[in-house]
């Protein structure tokens, strides 16, 4: 079994390199980055010689199990994606800790991460589960990254529900892609409790089949620059919000007139109207016509022209009994 240990350290030659009047443990004092990555290590050993490290790459390797972390309290990043970890325990040390990276593990459940406030990214794609099971995220683990998480990535953990993520109100970057997301309504409903969030990866659930998702989802979200890859311009959001406005003015009462309204129907798929083009297509057009007078008005009109065949009125009477 091969263990990380600073006797590892010493004998790799991408690190320590004997410098005149630098001494072996105080070489380890002033290491800030460990690079171990597909070194085949299956454990951590005693590393708390490398109490200034900050930053530690370990992915592509065996670990199964977090240990041994205690003593760096001043590491910002840890990457142990592609491992053979089930379990996040051991993490409550590293309180200055702002980037995790555990995707390609076998982790059922996000937790442990209640004593971590400055976590701002957590990537935890493509768990390798067992047929039917699905990644799992702690609410109270949620509720304390609510302040700091800005990215999320969950890609591939065959997830169908995420409701428990609206209290994630500074989230920036959001994926989900490859999950079992369906209900449309849902999606709507959490990129509306994101106002700051700036990109979302939903491509390969079902609800991307629903129709007009993507128009719905640029509504929802505000803020989004870029969906599923693909840019949001303003003046798309913008249209897109002003059909909004008139549908539920539409659902609210009856409009007065009888003109034309513009709907999405009318443009392709997530786009507005191009500069100078009509909001209405020219099949609205040639459908709306003039409201025509009532019935009462034209039976009204008929009597009075019949009446003025037959009968010689001074132009004077007539005209003050019409004002009349």
């Amino acid at each position: 079994m091969v263990r990380l240990t600073v006797e590892l350290i010493a004998t790799s030659r991408n690190h320590f390199r004997k410098k005149r009047g630098l001494s072996f443990p105080e070489y380890l004092r002033t290491l800030t980055h460990l690079h171990f990555f597909s070194k085949d290590i299956e454990d951590i050993g005693d590393l708390s010689m490398c109490r200034n490290l900050t930053v530690l790459y370990l992915y592509d390797n065996h670990i199964s199990h977090i240990c041994n972390l205690a003593f760096a309290r001043n590491l910002t990043h840890l990457y142990l994606q592609n491992n053979d970890l089930t379990r996040m325990d051991n993490l409550h040390h590293l309180q200055r800790l702002s980037k995790l990276y555990l995707g390609g593990n076998r982790i059922l459940v996000v937790e442990g991460l209640e004593n971590v406030p400055d976590l701002s990214e957590l990537h935890l794609e493509n768990q390798r589960l067992n047929p039917g099971e699905k990644l799992l995220l702690d609410p109270t683990t949620l509720l304390c990254l609510a302040e700091s998480l800005c990215v999320l990535n969950i890609n591939n953990n065959n997830i169908d529900d995420i409701r428990d993520l609206t209290v994630l109100k500074e989230l920036r970057h959001f994926s989900a892609a490859d999950n079992r997301l369906n209900n449309l309504e849902e999606l709507e409903d959490v990129l509306c409790a994101w106002p700051r969030l700036l990109r979302a990866d939903l491509r390969g659930n079902p609800a991307c089949k629903s129709h007009r998702y993507r128009d719905r989802l640029i509504t929802a979200g505000g803020s989004l620059q870029a969906l599923d890859g693909r840019e949001v311009k303003g003046v798309t959001r913008q249209f897109l919000l002003r059909w909004k406005a008139c549908r539920e003015a539409r659902r609210r009462g009856p409009a007065r007139s009888g003109a034309p309204t513009a709907s999405p129907g009318d443009f392709p798929a997530g786009q507005g109207p191009r500069a100078g083009q009509s909001c209405f297509s020219p099949e609205a057009l040639q459908r709306w016509k003039p409201q025509q007078p009532s019935l009462r008005a034209q039976r009204l009109k008929l009597s009075m022209s019949g009446l003025l065949s037959h009968v010689s009125v001074p132009s004077s009477l007539l005209c003050s009994q019409v004002d009349a």
